[in-house]
């Protein structure tokens, strides 16, 4: 598991919330930096892959445990 830099907990939130919170996060970020995100949402799996690779951004990790994703994302 990566070490994160900032972590961001979306539990609870349905899209497209953790999407947009993951985007406002990664602007404060600088390049190279983790961000953990923390969501509940099965939805962000697809979503925040998909956001990554738009982006430039880098998926480094994501963990399913039990209920709750996370993800760790590096910024370009």
């Amino acid at each position: 598991m990566p070490t994160a830099d900032k972590t961001l907990d979306c539990q609870g939130l349905n899209c497209p919330l953790p999407v947009l919170k993951t985007k406002k996060a990664m602007d404060e970020l600088s390049s190279g930096q983790v961000l953990e995100m923390l969501s509940t949402d099965p939805g962000s799996k697809n979503d925040i892959t998909a956001w990554a690779k738009r982006t430039g951004n880098e998926l480094v990790e994501s963990i399913e445990d039990g209920s709750v994703f996370k993800f760790y994302l590096k910024k370009s």
